[in-house]
């Protein structure tokens, strides 16, 4: 079965980026036996549809607007996501549910979870995530490999940790990285 990991958003609006820093973890710290694909899907959008129709499983990380708590963490089949018209709330959500309500028209679709976290600030021009949202970080990324592991993907931590802070550093200052 062929897994994508795909994280979404845009790490200058703060706490919008940390489904890229969850991919980009979950990278660094993983390794699998199974045919997983990672991939820092940013905000590209309609350009990810190829993964939702080649892949038998995706996996999107992102924030989720919705009316709840910040900090707030969902897993959601893409079935119940297309219904859901309040999720829709900025630029690249409207491309993610507009994405899976066209693959879902179309012969073949993965099947597709939404794991994302209701945000704290969006809003601020930042790279890092808020000090609130750093501290759900770990179980955001926690319910992520908890959908793997019950889909069947087996993975190992890696014996080097890398920790977020370094993973923000990094794309702060792109020099830095390996």
């Amino acid at each position: 079965m062929q897994t994508a990991i795909i994280g979404a958003g845009t790490i200058i609006f703060q706490d919008e980026g940390i489904g890229v820093y969850a991919q980009k973890y979950i990278e660094e710290n993983y390794s699998f036996q199974s045919d997983v694909t990672i991939v820092d899907g940013g905000v590209l959008g309609f350009k990810l549809m190829t993964y939702y129709q080649s892949y038998d499983r995706v996996l999107i990380l992102d924030t989720i607007t919705m009316n709840d708590k910040a900090g707030s963490i969902y897993n959601l089949p893409a079935s119940q996501l297309i219904g859901l018209g309040s999720y829709k709330q900025t630029a690249h959500e409207v491309e993610i549910v507009e994405m899976l309500e066209i693959c879902s028209l179309l012969e073949k679709m993965a099947d597709i979870n939404i794991i994302g976290i209701v945000p704290y600030d969006i809003q601020s021009v930042n790279i890092g995530l808020s000090k609130d949202m750093k501290t759900l970080f770990y179980d955001f990324v926690d319910v992520v490999m908890k959908q793997l592991q019950k889909d069947g993907i087996k993975f190992s931590k890696n014996n080097k940790h890398i920790s977020l802070d370094e993973i923000i550093l990094n794309y702060k200052n792109p020099s830095n990285s390996r």
